[in-house]
Order: structure tokens, then C-alpha cells, then sequence
């Protein structure tokens, strides 16, 4: 019976380190695509390396889960309890992360409203000079239907063709919106899909903090795996 436990145990921990894994792939992706595409669009961002900071999340995270997983099918007590204790820092950072976001939500947009002008600022400069590819603020504007941060006037008279459905002429005229209130409501709109997308993450890095100091006191007791 307790080896059918332990089995268990080790199959059930290693689908839990499947998703850690999948979760870090994701947070990976994700910083290099602010590393490619957000400085331009939030010139700021890139001074404090937020970029940089997902991308080590991710890698950290895929490791973690790799640590997890080799720890639960080799037995190991010692690989099982890192697991444990770095996955629970984690989630404290993650927590702590989520509660400065809420409580400085106002502070928060108004800090990216200015990084936006700034960015918006730097890429009229860059079509003076050239006006080769599509750059990401042209790509803002096709998905949200939007232009400029307030409305087209930000743009002065160097106004993007991207601003509008086809060329911009007196039939066609400018989106009126501006991509600051497009995404406010966008990202309202799915506030629910990604608090549950927290809840989520944070529940199964709690299942894999359960399932790991589970596993190490079935292992203790049964006098398996490698000493501490």
C-alpha cells in the first residue's frame, strides 16, 4: 500500500511540474517579447530591466520544475526540499508583486500614460529618418483601432497611415480613440481571464509545495532516497 502511494505521489508531482514548466515557457516568452517589441512602446521599461527580469523568471521557473521532477523519480530528499523552499519564495514574490500592483493601480497608469508619450515621442523622431517596416506602434493601432495615447492629435501632422482603415483622407478619417483607453478597457475586459490565470498558477505551485514535502516525509519515513 505505501508503495502504491509513493507512486502516486512521484506520477501526480511529476504532472504538477509539467504545467510549473509549461507556466515557465510562457513567462519566458513573454519577457522576449517585451525585450523585442515594449521598449519601443514603453522606453522606460527598459531601464529597470523588467524585460530581463521575466526572462530570468522563466528560465528559473523551467529549472525549478526540472529540480522538482528529477527530485521526485530519483527519491531524493535533498532535491525535494530546494524544490520546496524555492518554489515557496517564488510564490511570496508573485504574491507581494500582485499586491503593490493593486494597491498602486492609479499610480501605475498614470506612470505608463507618460512612458507611452515618451515612447510615441521617440518614434516620430525615428519616422523623420526613415519610415521602412511596420513598427509596433503601427501594429497597436491595427488590433486596438486606436491612435496615438490620448487621440490622433499626439501625432501632431506626422499622422501614421496605421491610424486609419485604409488611407487617411476626408472619407477615412483617423481613429478618434485613443490606444490608452483602448487598452484600459481591454485589459478590463479580461481581468477576470487573467485573475483566474493567477489563481491557477498560484494553485498549482501550492499542489507542488504539497506534493513535494509529502513525497520527502513518505521518503523519510519509509527510509528511502538519499540522506540529508
Amino acid at each position: 500500500m505505501a508503495q502504491r502511494c509513493l507512486k502516486c505521489l512521484k506520477y501526480t508531482m511529476c504532472l504538477a511540474n509539467f504545467l510549473c514548466f509549461v507556466c515557465g515557457v510562457a513567462v519566458l516568452c513573454f519577457g522576449v517579447y517585451m525585450m523585442v517589441y515594449m521598449s519601443v512602446l514603453t522606453p522606460t521599461l527598459a531601464k529597470y530591466n523588467l524585460a530581463n527580469l521575466l526572462v530570468i523568471s522563466g528560465i528559473v521557473i523551467t529549472c525549478l520544475s526540472f529540480l522538482g521532477f528529477l527530485g521526485a523519480l530519483k527519491e531524493n530528499r535533498c532535491l525535494l526540499l530546494t524544490f520546496f523552499l524555492v518554489l515557496f519564495l517564488l510564490m511570496l514574490v508573485e504574491l507581494t508583486v500582485a499586491c503593490l500592483l493593486l494597491m498602486f493601480e492609479k499610480e501605475l497608469g498614470t506612470w505608463v500614460e507618460e512612458d507611452l508619450k515618451k515612447g510615441l515621442k521617440e518614434e516620430k523622431g525615428k519616422m523623420i529618418n526613415s519610415t521602412d517596416g511596420m513598427s509596433v506602434w503601427d501594429l497597436l493601432h491595427n488590433n486596438f483601432d486606436c491612435c496615438g495615447v490620448k487621440n490622433v492629435t499626439d501625432w501632431g501632422d506626422s499622422v501614421p497611415s496605421s491610424c486609419c482603415k485604409d488611407k487617411c483622407d476626408i472619407p477615412r478619417p483617423p481613429y478618434k480613440e485613443g490606444c490608452l483607453a483602448k487598452m484600459k478597457t481591454f485589459f478590463e475586459d479580461n481581468f477576470l481571464t487573467t485573475g483566474i490565470s493567477v489563481i491557477v498558477l498560484c494553485v498549482v505551485e501550492v499542489l507542488g509545495m504539497c506534493f513535494a514535502m509529502t513525497l520527502f516525509c513518505h521518503i523519510s519515513r519509509s527510509g528511502l532516497g538519499y540522506k540529508l
